[in-house]
């Protein structure tokens, strides 16, 4: 058992020295947009919402919001006759016209759903039956076509509460069928990225997650049958029923789990979100059981400085899929990894956290051709490494991307600031 998930929970932090990056070539871009951007809050306490899914129904289109709650999405002016709809967990889905006088600048109020939920569910007694159930339906539930997949992907490492790195990139993800149960054969390329890294001295012995846009391969619960969903790994688990909620104005099952006892490495703990309909996994929140953090070190931690002492604290990850046409696909995937480093001999640690959000902004299964090896980021490639270091307000142009928090933006400027003046 060792062995097999060394080799599917590896997420691997590396922490090495500054290296030089790759080129991209640029993605052309042309057409028509209708651009829609705003704020999206909760009705009752005002709040902005974060991660809120923006969607275009009857396409492939769609992006998050950031943690403030705000949001862009560029969308073909083919589409001008069709409407935007904002989803949230819990929320009652909101739409409007994309012919609205209006598309900037929007404020979308978000109302929770007010339905008893304990008089509709009848929860199952066996709520390791009903993961079970999940698993079996996996060929009915998700795609049995290859897709190509187009995202967004941002990767942020902060020492303390200052953003020491920031890297992005738009990502193409090939995805064989689901019903095959294998990642041998997806393929994730950089399309084009930008990177931005601290100049101070004391930053730069840099952290550094290998692996990045792959985890739209290996973190895809359903496609990758060795991370959690296999049945024959179920019993290492114990699994209960907990609070239903609603994602798109339909019913969830809300199944719990834990590691069932401590096993040779770190399991994951968290929560499965099943459609109570089509028995289809909606969205998944785990995090790395951290009851043995030296097992838990083990399995993420390659590579670090002689002398360097490493002291995780978080792993955690949200996935989620969204249903099209009665077929559930990739949506949205974020890490959190938060973990400690102090040289021996010295009194402080330092403290460290890493983000990463992937979200897809579009789909296409028609006749799709797989990535080739020798243009895929492998799962041990370091993504910082494999984009430039070219930065500018207009870089995206029409791509649709997640909006940078207002937080993340003013750390941006200071560090290009930095960075042009170190160039100078």
């Amino acid at each position: 058992m060792k062995t097999l998930l060394r080799q599917n929970i590896y997420w691997v932090i590396t922490l090495l020295c500054i290296n030089l990056s790759l080129p991209l070539m640029a993605t052309d871009t042309s057409g028509k947009l209708i651009v829609v951007s705003g704020i999206i809050k909760d009705n009752n306490n005002k709040q902005p919402l974060a991660s809120a899914n923006i969607t275009v129904p009857g396409t492939n289109l769609g992006t998050v919001s950031n943690a403030d709650g705000r949001f862009t999405i560029k969308i073909p002016a083919i589409y001008k006759d069709k409407m935007l709809e904002v989803s949230h967990v819990g929320y009652v889905n909101s739409r409007m016209p994309l012919s609205a006088a209006r598309l900037s600048n929007l404020t979308i109020w978000l109302n929770l759903y007010s339905n008893s939920l304990n008089e509709i569910i009848i929860y199952p007694n066996n709520p390791r039956l009903l993961v079970e159930e999940v698993i079996r339906k996996i060929s009915t539930n998700y795609s049995n076509l290859s897709n190509m997949l187009t995202a967004f992907y941002r990767e942020t490492i902060q020492k303390r509460n200052n953003y020491i790195g920031i890297s992005e990139a738009v990502i193409d993800i090939y995805k064989t069928p689901y019903d095959t149960r294998s990642i041998d054969k997806d393929r994730v390329e950089v399309l084009r990225g930008r990177r931005l890294l601290s100049q101070k001295r004391s930053d730069t012995l840099s952290v550094k997650l290998a692996g990045g846009p792959y985890l739209s391969i290996f973190m895809d619960l359903i496609k990758n049958k060795n991370l959690l969903l296999n049945v024959n790994d179920l019993m290492f688990y114990d699994f209960w029923m907990e609070e239903p909620v609603t994602i798109d104005n339909r019913m969830q099952l809300v199944i719990g789990f834990e590691p069932r006892f401590e096993a040779d490495i770190s399991l994951l703990k968290g929560k499965l979100f099943v459609d109570r309909d089509q028995l289809a996994l909606s969205r998944a929140e785990f995090s790395l059981d951290m009851r043995n953090k030296n097992k838990a070190i083990e399995t993420i931690l390659v590579k670090k400085p002689i002398g360097l002492r490493f002291n995780l604290q978080e792993m955690s990850y949200v996935v989620t899929y969204n249903e099209i046409d009665g077929k559930s696909y990739l949506s949205y995937i974020s890490n959190t990894i938060r973990f400690k480093c102090d040289w021996k001999r010295r009194l402080f640690s330092t403290g460290y956290k890493i983000n990463t959000e992937m979200v897809i902004t579009d789909r296409n299964d028609d006749n799709v051709k797989p990535i080739a090896r020798k243009d895929a980021f492998g799962s041990r490639d370091v993504f910082y490494d494999n984009v430039d270091n070219y930065w500018d307000e207009n870089f995206w142009v029409d791509y649709n991307i997640i909006e940078p928090t207002e937080s993340l933006e003013n750390a941006a400027t200071r560090l290009k600031k930095r960075t042009d003046t170190s160039t100078k």
